[in-house]
């Protein structure tokens, strides 16, 4: 009984482990907007694709401030394509507009960017944790 018990936890740890490996889960620090304010964002699992909701706000100062965007999902439906890519959708909260968004994981960056029509914008974001 042990053995089918142990073997049953290691077969369902193997299928589980591709899950918790994904290198783009984490804590990121966006890029300054206009206002020179800064994100913490938080990648993780939703579903069977990644998502991202912006969890904390700073000001220029570096202090950590109220805003009406924070718990705000900004990106959704993203997966991998290979070689460190993903592709999915994304909200750009300053024009309130969803777009295609592709981001590319190299290290402690990614670079997260898209186009609605002939407008795109991409930013390059570094990991906090």
């Amino acid at each position: 009984m042990m053995r089918v018990m142990m073997a049953g936890v290691l077969g369902l740890s193997l299928f589980a482990a591709p899950a918790f490996s994904e290198p783009a889960l984490g804590l990121w620090l966006t890029e300054a907007d206009r206002k020179g304010q800064v994100a913490h964002v938080s990648i993780q699992k939703c579903a069977s694709a990644l998502c991202g909701k912006i969890v904390k706000v700073f000001s220029p100062a570096g202090q950590e401030i109220s805003h009406k965007n924070v718990g705000r999902m900004i990106f959704w439906g993203v997966t991998p394509t290979g070689g460190g890519a993903y592709q999915g959708r994304a909200l750009v909260p300053a024009y309130n507009t969803e777009y295609d968004a592709e981001m590319k994981l190299s290290g402690n960056q990614l670079t997260v960017g898209g186009c609605k029509g002939p407008i795109c914008q991409s930013q390059t974001w570094k990991r906090v944790k």
